[in-house]
């Protein structure tokens, strides 16, 4: 992974018209971007998101900011042309959830370490769109798009603090959804905002960084 520094002097280069450190920039974003996408407008992901890079190419210049900045940038304009596209077919985010990506969900994983780990698969973007609107956008922009709380908040016009709790309720919502699936491990009661999830070492931290 290059570290953010590194990506830091690339954001300057393109908006200095390096065509090389541009397409650096693409490919860090794009996954993230697209995968984002596709919980808002399905499987018209990739034309919004080439849409959103022929924005972003144009406007470059006037840009300021850092690498955090930018993916905060790009995530806006995305999100920008997603709504237009939807206000023009009159429809809401969705999507699907496969029948073969259910079914082949480990009974054996903790849900809540399991959801983690699948918010950065694709075949996971279709059950995190199931999710109520406000927290799937939360979960992906702070989880895949790795933005922050108050980066997020500005991209949907809400509180950081508000965002943090949409994307911890979203990854507990999501980890209860994958244990309703299997019969043998049922998803845990509610619990109240004062105790910590009963999850794994590796999935506590980020469940933590949400709330």
């Amino acid at each position: 992974m290059v570290a953010s520094e590194d990506l830091d002097a690339v954001v300057s280069a393109a908006q200095a018209g390096d065509e090389e450190a541009f397409r650096r920039l693409y490919r860090a974003q794009q996954p993230a971007l697209v995968r984002y996408l596709r919980v808002l407008v399905g499987d018209d992901a990739e034309d919004v998101a080439s849409e959103s890079w022929l924005q972003i190419a144009r406007d470059l210049r006037k840009f300021s900011g850092d690498w955090d900045g930018f993916r905060g940038w790009t995530a806006t304009i995305a999100r920008h042309r997603a709504m237009d596209l939807l206000r023009a077919q009159r429809r809401r985010p969705q999507a699907s959830v496969p029948v073969e990506f259910l079914a082949e969900m480990s009974a054996g994983d903790d849900t809540a370490d399991r959801a983690l780990e699948l918010v950065t698969t694709d075949d996971a973007v279709a059950l995190i769109a199931s999710l109520p609107p406000e927290m799937a956008e939360a979960v992906m922009l702070r989880v895949v798009v790795g933005l922050d709380a108050t980066s997020t908040g500005q991209i949907l016009g809400r509180r950081a603090g508000a965002v943090r709790t949409a994307a911890y309720r979203g990854l507990r919502q999501l980890a209860a959804k994958l244990a309703q699936r299997d019969p043998r491990h049922p998803p845990e009661p509610p619990r109240s905002p004062s105790r910590k999830p009963a999850v794994t070492t590796s999935a506590a931290p980020a469940l933590k960084e949400m709330r």
